[in-house]
């Protein structure tokens, strides 16, 4: 029988930014300064919404928990990566990897409802102004909300626990600057293959159902708005829709980070990623 000379893995190794040492500290404190100014914008906004009896409406109850999504995103990557560009030990468990993936899907998955959330509320203020307030009352909005995070909360956990069946028994260096479960799918000694369909099965279905939502909710608005007569009516309504479409921009690049990691990357879209995570 032959016999295999490997050990279990349970720490691993996130190599990151390592092959530039050079600019170990430049990077530093340009992450550093990017990851400061991105919480104290989002956490701000979150306070002042909170604050404002007059912002306690749909769309900026929505705008306010992805703020603080956002920031959830940022913590769960950041701190650890900003760690490893002074620290000599870049080590991570598998537990802590699991809590890094667990709070960076959380946050992604959640900030893709929201955003379908948003969409829809534009569609009813621009749609059906009359009915606005019985369309999209504070008890729904707060049931928007809740789904939202209760399928942010499963999506990870379901990938999570798929994590268990698998074993580590090859390299310990994981190439990448956060600890995300596609590198370790590549690490592992059991066949992820299983592992690899529930992300493509259940990203895949996260982004297609929040995205379609979106889609049709902004084919109803541009309709109504180019059906318009007055331009001082097109311009009114289309204020409201421009700074929530340009959100969904933002957070669609950053939740489809899920999906375009399912290939190898190369080192230029190591950058893509880093950025879209730390904003």
């Amino acid at each position: 029988m032959t016999e295999y000379n490997y050990s279990l893995a349970t720490e691993f190794i996130l190599i990151g930014f390592s092959d530039h040492p050079d600019l170990k500290t430049l990077l530093f404190l340009v992450f550093s300064a990017i990851y400061l100014v991105t919480m104290v914008g989002n956490l701000g906004l979150v306070a002042l919404i909170y604050m404002e009896p007059r912002l306690h409406t749909p769309m900026y109850i929505f705008l306010g928990n992805l703020a603080l999504m956002d920031s959830c995103c940022s913590c769960a990557v950041t701190p650890k990566m900003l760690e490893n560009f002074i620290s000599v030990d870049r080590r991570i468990s598998l537990y802590e990897c699991m809590a890094q993936f667990y709070f960076l899907c959380l946050a992604e998955t959640t900030d893709c409802f929201i955003l379908a959330a948003m969409a829809y509320d534009r569609y009813v203020a621009i749609c059906n102004p009359l009915q606005y307030h019985s369309m999209m009352s504070k008890k729904l909005c707060l049931q928007m909300i809740t789904g939202a995070y209760i399928a942010g909360n499963l999506h990870p956990a379901i990938h999570i626990g798929f994590l268990f069946r698998l074993t580590f028994c090859r390299s310990h260096i994981i190439k990448h600057f956060f600890c995300d479960v596609l590198p370790l799918y590549r690490l592992s000694c059991v066949d992820p293959y299983i592992n690899e369909l529930m992300i493509l099965i259940f990203s895949g279905s996260v982004q297609t159902f929040t995205i379609i939502i979106v889609l049709i909710s902004y084919f109803y608005i541009l309709f109504t708005i180019f059906t318009m007569k007055s331009r001082e009516e097109e311009a009114k309504l289309y204020l409201p829709v421009h700074p929530t479409f340009c959100l969904f921009q933002y957070s669609m690049g950053l939740s489809s980070t899920c999906i375009l990691d399912q290939v190898q990357l190369m080192k230029s879209i190591k950058t893509y990623l880093l950025l879209f995570v730390i904003l």
